[in-house]
């Protein structure tokens, strides 16, 4: 005779429904009902807080770099050719010979030798130019929410956001915007507004969307307004 079962299974081929739990059993030392993982319902973090004003980003300049590069190369492997060649024993370059003679016999205030001296510092400085400043102006740094994030933000996506909350004011006909690093133009048409009107309505609303850019540095506001000129 066979053991009485606790409970009976299930037959083959059905489905069964597993128990859920719809809260997590306290740990020893938690109290009932409170729970380490975050609410959801927490209020998210203001557009100006955290992060603090941001350097620009820094550009590559892998064109200037690759230049300077295959030049150096190039004229690294001449002379370095040049140096093999006479170590065969055989003449060296005509080139190499003329320019050592001319550099010998020409005087420092020749015009020419004045010109090569001022090419090769301007050169010079602007390779140290180069080096010393960060480039990419068209890209503005944004706040930093994260430390491991860095976002930036390109100068012409930002005119095109304001351009576009600009024409949502009632009575602007058109609108340019042109956004620098520290300061953002704007220019509009009024037609069925008053100009003072449309002007006080564009500065409150693109103060708000300056802000919403989330900038690290926000640029100010210089709003023009005037009518379209008569045809004709």
């Amino acid at each position: 005779m066979s053991e009485p079962r606790d409970r009976e299974e299930p037959p083959e081929g059905t489905t069964q429904r597993l128990p859920v739990l719809d809260e997590q059993e306290p740990r020893d030392g938690d109290e009932p009902g409170r729970s380490d993982a975050p609410d959801a319902h927490e209020p998210a973090a203001e557009p100006g807080e955290g992060g603090g004003r941001e350097g620009r980003f820094w550009s590559a300049r892998r064109v200037p770099a690759a230049i300077v590069a295959l030049l150096l190369l190039g004229l690294a492997g001449l002379f370095l050719y040049d140096i093999v060649s006479v170590r065969a024993g055989r003449p060296g370059m005509y080139w190499r010979k003329e320019l050592a003679r001319q550099l010998a016999e020409k005087p420092l205030d020749d015009t020419w030798v004045l010109v090569g001296a001022g090419v090769a510092a301007v050169l010079g400085l602007w390779l140290l130019l180069l080096a010393a400043t960060p480039g990419l102006r068209a890209v503005l740094p944004m706040r930093r929410r994260h430390p491991e994030v860095r976002a930036g933000l390109h100068r012409d996506a930002a005119a095109t956001a304001l351009r576009d909350r600009a024409m949502e004011v009632a009575g602007v006909q058109s609108a340019r915007v042109r956004v620098r690093r520290r300061r953002a133009d704007v220019r509009a048409m009024a037609h069925f507004r008053e100009v003072d009107d449309v002007r006080t309505d564009l500065d409150a609303v693109l103060s708000d969307a300056v802000k919403g850019l989330g900038l690290s540095r926000t640029p100010s506001l210089s709003v023009r307004v005037r009518r379209p000129g008569r045809k004709g």
